[in-house]
């Protein structure tokens, strides 16, 4: 492969984190669209509810572990002919990505570290994740007003990322079908190896 080619595409750490959150995420989204309608005499809803804390937290991992990548690894250069409109919507898109991946599962341990019912998380059925300190020692009045802030924050943050991510995905096809440029192809999994030289 060029040299070339290898500059316009990310790194193979990045594009690993890239689509273990994107999965991460989807699985999560649907969880909880699922979860959130059933009843709590319902039994599937415990363990739905212990594999969606445990996905989220692993997103907050994964999304910490991306940002610091991000930060020490320069990423490709938009492709030189978007126009200074098409490049700020990109960048503003991704910072709200990077928001939102971090936003999200944060509001939601903290949900949980707030919550009067003190149940535990359980990470996959492995250890018992700490709540957060300081509203896990609340009042029990104080927990109530707190989870019903965080639960708010939380559903109006995932409901963002559908939005966000919808976009994201609808410029991803943009770019690769109408614009023919490299910005979908350059954070997909290599289809070939590399040529020999």
């Amino acid at each position: 492969m060029p040299a070339s080619a290898v500059e316009e595409r990310y790194s193979t750490v990045a594009v690993v984190l890239h689509w273990l959150i994107a999965l991460a995420i989807i699985a999560n989204i649907a969880l909880g669209l699922t979860f959130a309608d059933m009843s709590n005499s319902d039994p599937a809803k415990f363990p739905l509810a212990q594999l969606h804390k445990s996905i989220g937290l692993t997103v907050l991992l994964l999304s910490l572990a991306r940002v610091v990548w991000r930060l020490i690894h320069p990423v490709p250069p938009l492709p030189a002919g978007m126009s200074a409109p098409l490049r700020l919507a990109a960048h503003i898109s991704h910072f709200l990505l990077y928001f939102l991946i971090i936003a999200i599962p944060l509001t939601g341990w903290a949900l949980v570290s707030s919550s009067p019912l003190g149940l535990p998380t359980i990470y996959f059925g492995w250890f018992a994740w700490p709540d957060l300190p300081y509203f896990s020692d609340l009042p029990r009045a104080a927990k109530k007003m707190w989870t019903h802030e965080f639960a708010a924050t939380h559903v109006f943050l995932a409901w963002s990322a559908i939005v966000v991510v919808t976009i994201h995905l609808a410029a991803a096809f943009y770019h690769h079908f109408v614009r023919r440029d490299v910005v979908l192809a350059r954070m997909l999994p290599p289809l070939r190896k590399a040529e020999k030289a």
